[in-house]
């Protein structure tokens, strides 16, 4: 099982009061793994990274999807090991792009995550 196969379980299992819908896109490349509707019947889309050390990898759809599609979409992406995984806004790509997995995020580990997604 791929890497960001056993991130989505574990993100369903961590963050599980919303609903999920896995993207497996081939035609339209760049989209997001996760078409996501909370509570509050909001839709948003989540693209999930596994960092290799620090960098975090996007192929140029990915980033052209995210600075064009810059409102309720987000990147969590969680560090090798023991690291919190982190929430970010698509719009912060080029700053992720840049900084890696150490940038700065709207919202790091599940609790925080969770608090943020439900609020949506």
């Amino acid at each position: 099982m791929k890497n960001e196969s056993k991130f989505y379980l574990e993100i369903k299992k961590n963050i599980n009061q919303i609903s999920y819908i896995r993207l497996e896109n081939s035609i339209l490349l760049g989209t997001p793994n996760l078409l996501v509707y909370n509570d509050n019947n909001t839709f948003f889309t989540i693209e999930l990274k596994v960092a290799r050390g620090n960098k975090v990898t996007f192929s140029p759809h990915q980033i052209a999807f995210h600075i064009r599609h810059s409102k309720n979409t987000f990147i969590i992406v969680k560090g090798h090991g023991s690291r919190s995984p982190k929430l970010f806004e698509g719009s912060m790509i080029r700053e992720i792009l840049k900084g890696g997995f150490k940038s700065r995020a709207l919202a790091q580990g599940y609790k925080e995550i969770k608090k943020l997604l439900y609020s949506l």
